[in-house]
């Protein structure tokens, strides 16, 4: 038995892989994961506007971080800075009436956070709350358990594709054939990505009719950045599947990408509530910009001129990781047999 327990240990030892995640990974995702597990918002994006605006900026005080104070802003220009996402909250002032805060209900730990802060100011400020009114946890979670299922999909599904060629030993068959690595990773991901579009559109309809989550916003804008999200998780199953000598070291790295996705992404906590030290590690995943999407089109209804910085992130992360899948494909094809067409085929 001492012999089976020596030799366990001395595997264990070598498989340096191993090593790292029963040991560093727990510590890395305690000290991250410490920070980001907070749900106390400390900064709300706030803009003041009309007659009074000086004044009413004022006395504001933290949470509330005043951006922009406009005495010629009107109501309807405070809601569409909402709609695009330009502030939290806008405070609107009219001549010889109290001011109401308009607060942005999509982004539910930020409103309630500003229900409470204008209760406490003297004198308080009525909340009205758009898009949201009953700040409704479900209407919120419901876009961004929709984009966490095609991440699952995505990344682990897929990412099991090239390895089960490899351990299967057809990959060397697949090598030989008149097929260029990108036709190959194309083939195996498109029947994942029809499958992903067809759980985002079951998901959502579901979520819905089930769950009463509005849908405000244009069907097609949605779907767009739908696409360009299932490219990009695809693409990051490629690319695991290419770095992984069996199935279960890419199901592991599958889980150490899907992680962070889940607990930094605002899908939980939200972004405004983690230090900048943390927060940076949300702006290079895209189930962040996903969810913004999905928010901003179910339950604003916002327009893709408001959304189009999301948009471009997800289409250069689609473009950088199926290039770098690509690369990292014909690198594991050996020279002898590389996939060139074959004598006498078309290119």
């Amino acid at each position: 038995m001492l012999a089976m327990i020596l030799k366990e240990f001395r595997e264990l030892r070598r498989d340096r892989r191993s090593m790292a995640m029963l040991i560093a990974l727990p510590l890395l995702f305690l000290i991250v994961f410490g920070y980001a597990a907070n749900f106390t918002v400390t900064s709300i994006r706030t803009d003041v506007v009309g007659p009074d605006a000086q004044v009413v900026a004022a006395r504001l005080h933290a949470p509330f971080e005043v951006r922009s104070v406009d005495a010629a802003g009107t109501a309807t220009r405070a809601t569409q800075t909402l709609t695009d996402n330009g502030a939290s909250v806008v405070i609107v002032t009219t001549t010889g009436a109290a001011p109401v805060a308009e607060i942005d209900g999509s982004d539910l730990f930020t409103a309630q956070a500003a229900v409470g802060a204008l209760a406490h100011l003297a004198p308080p400020i009525a909340p009205r709350v758009l898009f949201n009114p009953g700040l409704k946890t479900s209407w919120v979670m419901v876009p961004a358990i929709a984009g966490l299922i095609l991440a699952f999909i995505g990344t682990i599904i897929t990412s099991l594709g090239v390895v089960r060629e490899r351990q299967a030993g057809t990959l060397e068959q697949l090598a030989v054939m008149p097929l260029r690595p990108n036709d190959v990773i194309i083939g195996k991901v498109a029947p994942y990505f029809a499958l992903g579009a067809i759980d985002m559109v079951a998901v959502t309809l579901l979520g819905v009719w089930l769950f009463g989550v509005p849908f405000n916003g244009s069907p097609i804008v949605f779907g767009a950045g739908a696409v360009l999200f299932l490219l990009v998780v695809l693409g990051l199953g490629v690319m695991i599947s290419t770095v992984s000598e069996n199935q279960g070291q890419a199901i592991q790295l599958a889980i150490l990408v899907l992680l962070p996705q889940i607990l930094l992404s605002g899908m939980i906590f939200p972004l405004a509530a983690m230090p900048w030290s943390i927060r940076w590690i949300g702006y290079v995943l895209p189930l962040t910009y996903f969810i913004n999407i999905a928010r901003g089109v179910m339950i604003r209804g916002a327009p893709f001129v408001s959304l189009w910085p999301s948009f471009a992130v997800l289409a250069a992360m689609a473009v950088v990781v199926f290039g770098a899948a690509v690369m990292r494909f014909r690198r594991d094809v050996t020279p002898d047999t590389r996939m060139d067409p074959a004598p006498g085929s078309a290119p």
